[in-house]
């Protein structure tokens, strides 16, 4: 159990590890293996389990049943190291780019696709 919800971590595939990410896409998941693999990371990805349905009522006589929504495939990213913390290795400036970049957070979110941290955050005055 962890000792707040910024730092989760869990067994995935027989493995402890510290929680990256939750419930990703598989784009998502992508992005995430690949900077953490880059940064010396063993990284863990597992399916996410599916949602739990509600249960429904009986459907009355001569009802048409519908068909429920697959709902989307996603993924638990982890990694092996149970002292990561993303927030932390974020804004603790941990990560970095292929190109040797600091990874900033619109580029952790993925808002960015090349990480600008030319100028410290307390010193833009915009």
């Amino acid at each position: 159990m962890a000792i707040n919800k910024n730092h989760e971590f869990e067994e995935l595939n027989g493995v402890k590890c510290a929680i990256v990410e939750k419930n990703v896409s598989q784009e998502r998941t992508d992005f995430l293996n690949d900077l953490l693999k880059l940064n010396k990371y063993d990284v863990v990805v597992v399916a996410s389990p599916p949602a739990k349905a509600l249960p429904s009522k009986a459907p009355a006589e001569g009802a048409v049943i519908e068909q429920a929504p697959v709902p989307p495939v996603t993924f638990t990213v982890g990694v092996t190291d149970v002292t990561f913390n993303p927030i932390n290795a974020i804004f603790g400036r941990l990560l970095k780019t292929k190109e040797g970049r600091v990874v900033t957070l619109a580029y952790w979110q993925q808002k960015e696709t090349i990480a600008h941290d030319e100028i410290p955050y307390f010193e833009n005055k915009a």
